[in-house]
């Protein structure tokens, strides 16, 4: 049984990426999301929102144009046009329909094969097309559950065991959400428990999608990325956002007491958590 590794904020310090003077916002990366839907549309405009506060270089935002007004009047400095990304985030805020087929086309505008990462969360998962480039699904218990046929309950009983066989079948690395993050490849088990009991709310999912894919396009515009790095960069999301939350709960070092929050709230403290970590 392999040991689980806990993620520290050393750990996210050093898989932060912070500017550098002769960087401009390509240098920094753009991120794609293709997200939200009309049923859905916050999904979109949360997930925007957390990555600009992450600070990658540009979003592009890819989806049905009423959402994509609201992604404006939320964040007029997103653009709304396809072209290339060094990172894309599928799926948050929609969902599979049933008996559809895995390996759908991609939603119009999005490049695969040209050396971007791909980050796959709620409808998504289980249905993009495999062979992406370097690929990190995000579920909840539930949706791995669902992904592997199973019942919820074995995937809570056995939860990096149920992570690695995802992750082995799909030949990319899985992020399990939940009280404690699993992040699972091969071998590699990073845990990370930075999250409050408050962050138990709808969105936040949809927010961390939208942190992981700022992280990993700006990593994968410097250096690239490829599975190991998305470990470390799974890792790094789900503490930076972990510690978001529980500043924008106003809750102790240790994760305990503080009060409700949203999710915007909680993007709102994003900067803060980072500030904290390069400091």
């Amino acid at each position: 049984m392999t040991t689980a590794r806990a993620w520290t904020a050393a750990d996210a310090a050093a898989w932060s990426t912070p500017p550098r003077e002769e960087d401009d916002k390509y240098a920094r990366g753009v991120l794609g999301l293709a997200t939200g839907s009309v049923r859905y549309p916050g999904a979109a405009v949360i997930g925007v929102d957390a990555a600009l506060h992450v600070g990658v270089g540009m979003v592009r935002y890819l989806g049905p144009e009423p959402v994509g007004r609201l992604v404006l009047q939320r964040r007029p400095e997103a653009v709304l046009d396809a072209g290339r990304a060094n990172a894309w985030v599928l799926g948050s805020g929609t969902a599979a329909e049933p008996g559809q087929d895995a390996d759908v086309a991609l939603p119009d505008g999005v490049s695969a094969g040209d050396g971007a990462a791909f980050v796959i969360d709620a409808g998504a998962i289980g249905v993009a097309p495999t062979g992406l480039g370097p690929t990190i699904l995000t579920p909840h218990a539930g949706e791995l559950a669902r992904l592997l046929g199973v019942g919820r309950e074995r995937v809570l009983a056995d939860p990096v065991g149920a992570a690695r066989t995802a992750a082995d079948a799909h030949g990319a690395v899985v992020l399990l959400k939940g009280a404690t993050t699993h992040v699972v490849h091969g071998d590699r088990v990073v845990a990370v428990r930075e999250a409050t009991p408050w962050l138990a709310t709808a969105g936040a999912g949809d927010s961390l999608a939208g942190v992981l894919g700022a992280l990993v396009a700006t990593r994968a515009a410097r250096d690239g990325v490829d599975l190991d790095a998305l470990v470390a960069l799974g890792a790094t999301a789900a503490f930076v956002h972990g510690r978001a939350a529980r500043l924008a709960a106003g809750a102790a070092a240790d994760g305990s007491g503080g009060g409700p929050f949203t999710i915007l709230d909680l993007n709102a403290r994003l900067p803060d958590a980072l500030r904290a970590l390069l400091a």
